[in-house]
């Protein structure tokens, strides 16, 4: 399974036969499509065909996208589209600007683009931060030249099309809502109860106690500073978190952790606190197993695979009203939602989700199932095969 870092950037071509008759160009999604046909009991074949690496920077940081993650981009499409030139492939799938290259009237096949949680515009945030927004300005201009060229552009959740209109403005036909999905044979095989009791002691955390887990790059945008906030307030001697054994675990690392330890001080939870740092799948996915609570306090997102890997594992969810995540998080059914920033709102779910204790297994198996109606890759696949075929006639 692809790390969350892999699945944002792209550093390799992969080609892909997953139609009878079309062969596709897909951007690091070969091993989610392979995973995908495989549980849909599907007849296509699937012969990877690996290119060779066209850029070696990650493009984790705002410089590194608008700049290396471009020229990727452009040499990654250009190869594409020589392909298709070539007879080669049918159809060009890309995500965000990396197939910059291919966004040219001559290219002789279908684009489709994924522009994922488009973070480089805000996400559903009214604005980016100043200095963000200049340093993003190149990969928003690449991101829009992609859109304008595409055949198909695809919005990860129902609730991110009004953010896909306002960024990118595509025209009639031309939007589809597919959602991100997940291999649930894959996360279930990572880790099970039993990892989650052993990660608990690991951590010197006991089994009566529970566990609000959240997990993500320590950014300002992830809102851990508002959830230290409203920790403080549900612990307060009269909250009801004063009461119960607790731990908040943060699975992740960043520039923003010495802004989050501070908050965290000034708000007295500290013996509370685990900072896991990163981790490995197994790990992230024992600590999955290893939580009461999954709580994504986010100021803007996108589709928020971790919010997906958490309901799959079968945890109810707080979260906020950003970007794809009002189509996970179901109010008393599998968990809560509130305003992003808002820390009394905050408090106040956390303090339900204590005194609801006895309905957080009925919510968790509500997360579990709604994965697997909407969210899991063998349903979704036939969704994308559906427009791939719409787009190659076949």
């Amino acid at each position: 399974m692809l790390d969350a870092a892999s699945k944002a950037l792209f550093h390799s071509l992969a080609g892909v036969d997953v139609l009878s008759g079309a062969r596709l160009i897909a951007i690091e999604q070969r091993q989610q499509l392979r995973a995908a046909v495989s549980a849909a009991n599907t007849d296509q074949t699937l012969d990877a065909r690996i290119a060779p690496r066209l850029a070696n920077r990650r493009g984790t940081t705002v410089l590194d996208r608008s700049s290396s993650y471009l020229l990727y981009g452009m040499r990654a499409g250009r190869f594409a589209v020589s392909l298709a030139r070539q007879g080669e492939i049918d159809l060009i799938h890309g995500f965000g600007a990396s197939v910059l290259g291919a966004a040219n009237p001559h290219r002789g096949v279908p684009l489709v683009l994924n522009p994922q949680g488009l973070e480089e515009f805000g996400a559903t945030a009214a604005a980016l931060p100043a200095l963000k927004r200049l340093g993003y300005t190149p990969l928003r201009w690449a991101v829009r030249r992609v859109a304008r060229s595409a055949d198909r552009i695809i919005a990860t959740d129902a609730a991110l099309e009004p953010t896909v209109v306002r960024h990118l403005h595509p025209r009639a036909n031309q939007l589809r809502t597919i959602p991100n999905g997940i291999d649930l044979v894959s996360v279930s095989a990572l880790a099970g109860p039993a990892d989650g009791l052993l990660m608990r002691h690991r951590h010197g955390i006991g089994t009566g106690e529970m566990v609000l887990l959240s997990v993500g790059r320590l950014e300002f945008n992830k809102g851990f500073d508002v959830l230290a906030r409203a920790l403080a307030i549900a612990a307060r001697p009269a909250g009801l978190l004063s009461v119960a054994g607790w731990r908040w675990v943060i699975v992740g690392a960043g520039p923003h952790r010495p802004a989050i330890e501070a908050e965290i001080e000034r708000a007295g939870i500290g013996r509370h606190v685990v900072f896991a740092g990163r981790a490995t799948e197994q790990e992230l996915h024992a600590w999955y197993e290893a939580a009461s609570v999954f709580v994504h306090p986010t100021r803007y997102e996108g589709s928020s695979l971790v919010t997906l890997e958490a309901m799959a594992h079968r945890r109810p969810i707080i979260g906020t009203i950003a970007g794809g995540l009002p189509d996970k998080i179901h109010p008393g059914v599998n968990g809560w939602l509130v305003e992003p920033g808002d820390v009394r709102a905050l408090a106040d779910a956390l303090e339900d989700a204590v005194s609801s204790a006895a309905r957080l297994n009925t919510f968790g198996v509500a997360s579990r199932q709604l994965v697997e109606r909407e969210f899991a890759w063998s349903v979704l696949v036939e969704r994308q095969i559906e427009m791939y075929r719409e787009l190659t006639g076949t």
